[in-house]
């Protein structure tokens, strides 16, 4: 049984989705649908279901998500580790490597999973699926990404997610120039109403509140490189984010402009240049802060370099 307190109101499917306390959102659902989900004590079959702050939310293992957990077999993907300590590490995740298996994958595709499943092996660690990632990335998103070693770990590492302890801090390549070289983008983000696989800034009742801080590091005629903070953690935040302000991110295929689509096409860019560059985050092993940073990938360095922008990061 996985407990948890609501930190803010949230719908329950969206809830049980985010910052990695179930691998997708279709799980989630499925898992209210077979009455597996309980809201303060009482058994809740509607995905729909708002929770509101101090709502104690259950979820109750099955034979089902232990045999989900047993289809990740061990796979050596060669994932660099930044960090580690008896309850956590840190590893640099490459582009093009999804972090868990989902809708629309090709069969038998390697995610990030498999590769810390070969991680636990290597160092005797009972693994699964449910109590190992904290966070997400985009499939070709890189950096720094946090892995619990226990279910211990993983709840003490999830509480700092909800309270917002953590602090990340990513790269962004774009197309334009920001007229404010700093601001904070304050705009509520949900799933889009035109394609489903996309995310759009909306106000509507499901729909959640998202922050993202960004600060102009470098700039050229018709690029930047952006400093960005998340204050939440939504799905796609810094893409959908920028996208909406006009200044989308190079190599996303999914949040274009004409000029982004050009430049990408120009500059021969193969990956998204949105780069999770810094982490800082309290250990459950030592209590004490631990910042990491993961330096630049090849991809994202070429980029600037086409682009025609010095920085050494």
């Amino acid at each position: 049984m996985s407990e948890w307190i609501v930190p803010l109101p949230d719908r329950l499917d969206a809830f049980l989705a985010a910052e990695g306390r179930m691998l997708s959102r279709a799980k989630a659902q499925k898992a209210i649908d077979d009455r597996q989900v309980r809201v303060n004590d009482n058994v809740v079959t509607k995905s729909s279901h708002r929770l509101q702050e101090g709502d104690k939310v259950s979820l109750q293992d099955s034979e089902r998500r232990e045999k989900e957990s047993g289809n990740i077999q061990s796979e050596d993907l060669h994932l660099p580790v930044l960090y580690e300590d008896d309850a956590c590490l840190v590893i640099d995740k490459p582009a093009g490597l999804a972090v868990h298996p989902g809708a629309g994958m090709v069969e038998n595709e390697k995610t990030v999973l498999h590769g810390i499943a070969f991680l636990f092996q290597e160092r005797s660690l009972p693994f699964s699926t449910e109590s190992v990632l904290v966070h997400r990335l985009d499939k070709d998103t890189t950096g720094c990404l946090l892995i619990a070693k226990t279910p211990e770990a993983h709840l003490l590492l999830q509480k700092q997610f909800e309270t917002r302890t953590v602090h990340k801090t990513y790269l962004a390549l774009v197309a334009g120039v920001p007229e404010v070289p700093t601001a904070t983008v304050d705009a509520p983000i949900g799933r889009s109403v035109g394609n489903r696989t996309k995310m759009s800034v909306r106000a509507s009742f499901t729909s959640r509140e998202a922050q993202t801080t960004y600060r102009t590091l470098a700039s050229v005629k018709n690029v930047a490189l952006l400093e960005c903070d998340l204050h939440t953690g939504r799905t796609h935040q810094i893409r959908v984010h920028l996208h909406s302000i006009g200044y989308p991110v190079l190599g996303d295929s999914s949040y274009v402009s004409a000029l982004s689509e050009r430049l990408t096409q120009e500059f021969d860019i193969r990956n998204i240049c949105l780069h999770a560059w810094k982490l800082t985050f309290t250990s459950p092993a030592d209590q004490k802060e631990h910042a990491l940073k993961a330096g630049l990938p090849q991809t994202f360095v070429r980029a600037l370099e086409a682009a025609g922008i010095s920085y050494s990061g």
